[in-house]
């Protein structure tokens, strides 16, 4: 089986910590792959609120998620104290990627849980269609 391999960047710009919630577990007891995106969105809007941005509010325009990757590493469970690194990268004219690092924090060590990948896209929500990344943007978010 082909499994795929992101290749996170050595230094990240951004951090923050959260706490796993009973609400976050699946059935089968750990956090579903459907709450690892919740909590990457969670992770990607305090980034962008850092930057003086939100995901709908990029200057006039918004962001659009075109594509994710995600590699599991580790299990998360209740009550685990995560720490979400987050760099954003790979600008190009229409958006860039962010890289995302979950790690556990335990026993104070760090203990790696995914490693994950977003295209992001910058768009207008009121014409409904992508727009050109500028140069003001990019250096925020760098």
């Amino acid at each position: 089986m082909n499994r795929i391999k992101i290749n996170l960047p050595e230094k990240f710009s951004f951090s923050t910590h959260l706490q796993i919630r009973i609400t976050d577990l699946n059935y089968g007891g750990h956090v579903g792959n459907d709450t690892v995106l919740s909590i990457l969105q969670e992770a990607r809007q305090q980034f962008l609120q850092s930057r003086g941005y939100a995901e709908l509010q990029v200057e006039e325009y918004g962001l659009i998620m075109a594509d994710a990757m995600v590699e599991y590493k580790k299990e998360m469970n209740h009550l685990d104290q995560i720490k979400i690194e987050i760099v954003a990268t790979d600008f190009d004219k229409m958006g860039f990627d962010l890289y995302y690092r979950v790690m556990i924090q335990k026993n104070g060590e760090e203990i790696l849980a995914v490693r994950a990948k977003t295209g992001m896209m910058l768009f207008d929500y009121q014409l409904g269609k992508k727009v050109s990344m500028t140069e003001k943007i990019i250096s925020v978010l760098q």
